[in-house]
């Protein structure tokens, strides 16, 4: 027989990067689904943490964020173990997963009008503003930043469908902040679109890494050197 490349450790490191990202999504589909007063259309994800149910989002972010820092670990041994080394990639991918739960701890300020009686241009507290710098812009700006790594880490591997991938992720998930930021700012043509705008985004994003957690998983699991 022929043993995999990585160890179980790892190979459960990976299948957390697997799990996180679709979780997260059903999640806060879920709660905005159910939550009264909220447009998922119009409202931020980060919004569903305000009210008596918020806890739900809170602990959406950390568990969700604790599952892709195991993710960024067993990402780093899993390339280690098949040849493919890279340090900025799992870097970049575990200050992604801190932001998240970072995101989660200092909860966001109202805006849009949720909940119901706030008014639509967000007031300014010191954890809503620890919300939004740096936690909420880490999660993006790492998330863009690990794409365009791998997308450059890939096409010197001679992987250039990964590669392309890679940097077509991190180019969208980049302008769907930008929009989805303006949106919540209530600019013109974009403040009711501005939770569909950012959930393209997370979806886009998430399920990059839901993918590469399969990919390198994969990798590791072919068959390495005879026992």
């Amino acid at each position: 027989m022929r043993a995999p490349k990585i160890s179980g450790t790892t190979s459960a490191y990976l299948l957390c990067g697997a799990i996180g990202g679709p979780l997260f999504v059903v999640a806060f589909l879920l709660e905005g689904a159910t939550r009264a007063d909220y447009d998922p259309l119009r409202h931020p994800v980060s919004s569903l943490a305000l009210g008596p149910y918020g806890w739900m989002q809170i602990a959406n972010f950390v568990v969700v964020g604790l599952l892709m820092l195991l993710f960024a670990v067993g990402l780093r041994r899993g390339l280690h173990a098949v040849g493919r080394r890279s340090t900025w990639g799992p870097l970049l991918v575990g200050t992604y997963a801190i932001a998240l739960v970072g995101a989660g701890i200092f909860v966001t300020d109202p805006v849009g009008g949720y909940p119901r009686g706030t008014p639509a241009q967000s007031v300014h507290t010191w954890h809503g503003m620890l919300h939004n710098f740096p936690f909420s812009l880490l999660v993006f700006a790492a998330l863009a930043g690990a794409c365009f790594v791998f997308a450059r880490r890939f096409a010197g591997w001679g992987d250039r469908g990964w590669a392309l991938y890679s940097a077509a992720t991190g180019t969208l998930v980049v302008i769907g902040f930008f929009l989805s930021g303006q949106a919540f700012s209530q600019a013109e043509g974009l403040v009711e679109i501005g939770g569909l705008l950012q959930r393209l985004t997370i979806a886009v994003g998430w399920a990059w890494l839901a993918l590469l957690a399969v990919h390198v998983r994969g990798e590791g699991q072919s068959a390495g050197e005879p026992r």
